[in-house]
Parts: C-alpha cells; structure tokens; sequence
C-alpha cells in the first residue's frame, strides 16, 4: 500500500493550527499560545525518572517526542517559535539538531540549560494561555490551561488534518507488521512474555516508545480486559491468544486488537468469526451524522445476537440489552477518538465552548457520545467475555434464567474476544485504516 508523505501536508496543518489558536487566544484574551514540551518525573526518593511522555499539545504542532524542557510560542501573526533544549550532557544522548520537513515553518532557538528558556518566553506570563502539566512550570510560566483555550482546542482536535490522517496511516503499517509476527509465535506456542518480546521487535519498538502497554493475553487471561501480566510460563494448553497493541508515528498511534483461537478450537474460531463479521458491520456505520451512542448500542444488539445465535443466552438481543445482560459479555465501550493520544480528547464535548453530552443509561463505559463528522477518527473495538464477577453480578440481579451456563462453562477457557480496528469517518463512506494493512500483509 502507498502511504502518503507527511511532508507536503505539513504546511497546511501548520495553517490549521495557528487560525484555531488565534480564535482561542481572542476568547480566552490572551496574546500568546506557550506550550511547554513536558519534563521529567521522577520516583519518590530516587533520581530514576519515569519514561517521558510529550505534552499532546506539543506534539500536535511538531513531530518531536523526545525532547524535555522545550518549548512553543505562538503569538497570532507572528511565526511560531521553538524553544529547544539541547543541552550539554554526558551522562545522557543529547536530543540531535532540529531537522525535518517543519523545520523551515519555525524560529528555533536553541538553549542548554531549562532556565533559558525564560528570556525567550513572552514578557508577561499574565498575557500566555500556557497549557500543560503543573510540572512544567518555570519562573512565572505556570500552565493554566484556560478553559476557553482548551475547549476550543481539544473539540477542533476531534477534526485531523490530512498531515495527521497520513501520520496515523503510517503507525498501521509497524503495528500490523508485529500483530503478525505475534499470531505466528503463539501458533509456535510461546508465552506472553516471549510473544511481547517478539512483538516490540517486529515493530522496531520497545514498550516506552509503543502508545500503550501491550495486552498479551493467553486462554483464560483474555478475560481481564486491561491484563499487562506477561506470564512468562508457557502454557500447557494454549486454546486462544488476545493481542490489545499498538504502535506510534511521529507521536500518532495505532490502536489494533485481535484475538485468534488454536488449532482444534473450531467452535470459539467460529465465535471469533461472528465477532469479526460484527465488528466490519460496525466499522462501516462510521459515516457522517451518525451518533456514535447509537453505534455502541447497535453493538450490543449485535453481540447479544452472536451469544443468542451460540446458545449462550436464552433471550433476544432486544430484551438482552434492556436488561442489562448483554453489559455482563460486553462490559466496555464500542471505542474513543484517537489520534494524538490513545484515548483522544473532546469525546463527550457539546461543542467548541464546552459542555458534555452524557452516556446513554446503563452505559457508564462509552468514552466517547458524540455525533461522528469527517475527520474524526475513532476505533470500533466489539468483545465478547465470560467475566466471574459480571456472571455473578447477572445471577444475583436475577438474571440467571437468560444464560445458558453449561454454554458458559464451555466457552469461559477461552477468556474472551476483542476486535479492534481504526476508522476514519469521512463525507463518503467509512475508511477502515487498519485493515487494508493487514490485508496488504498477509499478500
């Protein structure tokens, strides 16, 4: 597949960004957009820092994730600046010179101590929307993250400019690469932990450079929907493998599940089957004016159907979710924005001035409840789990009756199934980004 050249788009991203600033700024009455890089955190009582993570801010302007104490200045007609710290270090590799396709769009100047930052900074910090993490502050340069700035930031975020579309595009294609090579080293009957190692190498990244930390879960372990474990212990009998893992480009990320069954489980391949015939129905509900609240409860209808259709329930989609049955198999929402972060932001926004558009009743995990526009880009992540604690939950609300619990029994070895693909919603039809990728791969 031809993946488009970030390069040329960048300018025009750049526009995007600094006609959106300069209406924030005037609502916010400010002069200047600061926005500070990040800094270390470090462990209570040690000097060992955690991995840095980039201000989401900062890197929305600039493909840079890896450079503490920097900084951004934006004030409206003037170019944007880059405050860059490069200092002098031996204990540490220093950040490399500025290069690349923004750097033509940008005054940088170069700086070796945090501290220098402050004769480059704006005279009067009481004139800067400075946005970012109480770290980060220096001097009087303390972020505040005005609420006019940010609301109408984060909602014109939700809309990605074709330089980000093209940035996420790119993260597919190592994700995919080490979802492959992950599915073979389970087939060759490896652990978790040896599958995540095979996978960070096949990406070509290690776990602080992946946009989140990789769900390797095998048999019983695909249950736990956030499981990080990495049991090191092959097991004896390896029945099913759910992967939750991704990958970054220049900051952006790939946000992909699967789950596959072992050779001789065809009753579960089948059900992972339904799942995945499910999920590319669902996918390609991402269309303009579609409210993603109806998606999610479209899924449900949709999952409960796949557990009615296996014997696994013994009541209608319909009546599955009234009652709250088909929330104890598919516990979490149908997906988020994504984009500069994993779980972008704005999914419950009303508009650019704020306000939040509540979840529907009985669905207090949708992260997102907005009505789907081009340029947003969500997953669209349907799962089926057999979860101890939310069976138990359904008997004692007196919901023993709907479930076939010998069906249960049979299905919960298994722990579960996610899909999970990146969609872009557009004026036409929905475009699947991960997809084509795999299907490229597997050519």
């Amino acid at each position: 597949m031809h993946l488009p050249d970030p390069a040329p788009l960048y300018a025009d991203h750049l526009r995007t960004l600094t006609a959106r600033a300069d209406t924030a700024l005037t609502r916010a009455g400010r002069d200047h957009l600061v926005i500070p890089s990040g800094r270390l955190h470090y462990q209570v009582f040690d000097d060992r820092d955690y991995p840095f993570a980039v201000n989401p801010h900062f890197k929305h302007w600039l493909p840079l994730t890896r450079v503490p104490d920097s900084w951004i200045v934006y004030t409206p007609g003037k170019r944007p600046q880059l405050i860059f710290n490069q200092p002098r270090d031996y204990w540490h590799v220093v950040p490399a010179a500025p290069s690349g396709w923004w750097v033509e769009h940008f005054d940088i100047h170069i700086i070796r101590e945090p501290e220098q930052a402050l004769a480059l900074l704006p005279a009067d910090p009481a004139r800067c929307a400075v946005l970012g993490e109480a770290n980060s502050t220096l001097g009087g340069f303390a972020p505040d993250n005005p609420a006019a700035v940010i609301d109408h930031l984060h909602w014109h975020r939700s809309f990605k400019t074709p330089y980000e579309i093209a940035l996420m595009r790119h993260a597919q294609v190592p994700a995919v690469r080490a979802h492959r090579a992950a599915e073979a080293a389970f087939r060759a009957g490896a652990s978790e932990f040896e599958i995540h190692m095979t996978y960070c190498a096949a990406a070509q990244q290690d776990a602080n450079e992946l946009p989140y930390g990789n769900i390797i879960a095998l048999n019983e372990n695909g249950a736990v929907l956030h499981y990080t474990e990495l049991d090191k212990q092959r097991p004896a009998n390896p029945r099913s493998f759910l992967i939750d893992a991704g990958a970054s480009a220049w900051g952006y990320a790939a946000d992909i599940t699967r789950t596959y069954a072992a050779d001789g489980h065809a009753e579960f391949q089948a059900l992972i089957a339904a799942v995945d015939a499910a999920q590319q129905q669902l996918c390609a509900q991402v269309t303009a004016g579609f409210d993603y609240r109806q998606l999610h409860l479209d899924a449900h209808l949709a999952l409960a159907g796949i557990l009615k259709d296996f014997d696994i329930i013994n009541v209608s989609a319909e009546a599955a979710l009234a009652t709250g049955v088909s929330n104890a198999f598919f516990p979490h929402g149908i997906g988020h924005p994504i984009g500069a972060q994993v779980h972008d932001v704005a999914g419950f926004a009303q508009g650019e001035h704020g306000g939040f558009i509540e979840r529907p009743a009985g669905q207090p995990y949708l992260r997102m409840t907005r009505v789907l526009q081009p340029g947003m880009v969500v997953t669209i992540e349907p799962g089926l789990y057999f979860i101890d604690m939310l069976l138990e939950d359904l008997r004692a609300a007196g919901q023993a009756d709907a479930v076939n619990w010998d069906r249960v029994a049979f299905f919960k070895p298994y722990g579960g199934i996610r899909i999970e693909d990146e969609v872009l919603c557009t004026a036409d039809q929905a475009d699947n980004l991960t997809r084509p990728i795999f299907a490229e791969s597997k050519e």
